[in-house]
């Protein structure tokens, strides 16, 4: 199936925490809402749009989104409602395609080449899609339909919150001729900034310099690059993908040594463990037993530390503090310095088989 082929929609809820808490209890309407723990060491997890405006986003410190906002109604999250609520979306999906690769509890990919219902196009779809959901659920759904899955969800963002927009097949270069290389998937700050040192500051600049040139300067990375700018993306939408790992990182504006990276882990491991709360929480709950260390040397080298305790992490401090200890297995000299680091979870397992196994292996140890 070739790209212009596709018809790939990307749906996504609107603030979904903060949008649940302010249907659930109509005296938060109109205000601003922070889903968080308090704390110093906790997150956001959503904010709604009214605490948006004073510059609070999601994993944000929480004690930052409190300085931008100090009006702000802080709400503990409830993942089980959260929960509770995607499946009822995910309900509506399936009334139109089997064809669903969720992203998130908030978001997924549809892939509505062909539909359950019959409906004439990918936008009539779209459109029976979100009048649903508002219908069902009481809230509002923005959604991109595109060609493709990359594309799809720049759309999706086009016109949050609650809206549609729609890129045809015959308007994909004209739409990302002037997009900023940064809306890119895969482009980061780091590279963006490194592209702009080229002069490459648009998707139409990327497309003209060339794929030779592009593979030249980055490897493969750079005939993706090449391949994005012409608006190509063959990732098929993949249904029921399980989580392999969630995690956290971060680039650092100056280079740092292994001992100055402790903080940072410790910040990354409460984002981390947000999202594997998300997924731990509810039916199907999987859980992870492996800490993973992700860090970047300074000349670009990535080194992963990876360990399975007996007893897994319970908490986001346990794990900041198994992420931290993956230092030690790290051999490289004292004076070497790292512009990244990442946390994160792998190897998942069924919460109820986990939970099996463990009591078996107490009950073993202790006769």
């Amino acid at each position: 199936m070739t790209v212009a082929s596709r018809k790939i929609i990307h749906v996504d809820m609107d603030a979904f925490y903060a949008s649940v808490e302010q249907r659930d209890d109509p005296s938060l309407r109109g205000k601003p809402v922070v889903v968080a723990w308090r704390g110093a060491r906790s997150v956001v997890c959503a904010a709604s749009y009214e605490a948006r405006k004073f510059g609070v986003r999601s994993a944000m410190p929480a004690v930052r989104a409190e300085r931008l906002c100090p009006q702000a109604v802080f709400v503990p999250p409830d993942f089980g409602r959260y929960k509770a609520v995607s499946r009822q979306v995910r309900e509506i999906f399936a009334r139109h395609t089997e064809l669903i690769e969720p992203l998130s509890l908030d978001e997924a990919y549809l892939d509505v080449t062909v539909t359950h219902t019959g409906l004439p196009s990918a936008t009539a779809t779209a459109e029976a899609i979100r009048a649903a959901i508002r219908e069902e659920t009481q809230l509002t759904a923005s959604a991109g339909v595109a060609p493709n899955k990359f594309l799809a969800k720049i759309a999706s963002d086009w016109r949050k919150p609650d809206g549609l927009f729609v890129i045809r097949p015959h308007q994909v270069l004209e739409f990302l001729e002037p997009l900023a290389v940064g809306r890119l998937p895969g482009v980061g700050k780091v590279m963006e900034a490194r592209l702009a040192e080229q002069g490459i500051t648009t998707v139409g600049d990327l497309r003209r310099h060339g794929e030779q040139a592009l593979e030249q300067g980055f490897g493969r990375w750079g005939r993706r690059l090449h391949e994005l700018s012409l608006g190509i993306d063959e990732h098929a939408v993949q249904p029921d993908r399980p989580t392999l790992q969630v995690s956290a990182e971060d680039t650092f504006a100056h280079d740092l040594t292994l001992q100055e990276l402790a903080p940072h882990i410790q910040r990354l491991a409460e984002k981390t463990w947000a999202a594997h709360q998300r997924e731990a929480s509810g039916d199907h709950a999987r859980i992870a037993r492996t800490v993973v260390l992700k860090l970047k040397t300074s000349d670009f080298h990535t080194l992963t530390r990876s360990l399975t305790p007996s007893v897994r992490p319970a908490s986001a401090a346990e794990l900041a503090e198994l992420a931290c200890s993956l230092r030690q297995r790290v051999d490289r000299p004292p004076d070497t310095r790292y512009r990244l680091v990442g946390v994160g979870l792998a190897g998942f397992v069924d919460a109820d088989s986990y939970s099996a196994q463990r009591d078996l292996f107490e009950l073993s140890a202790f006769n």
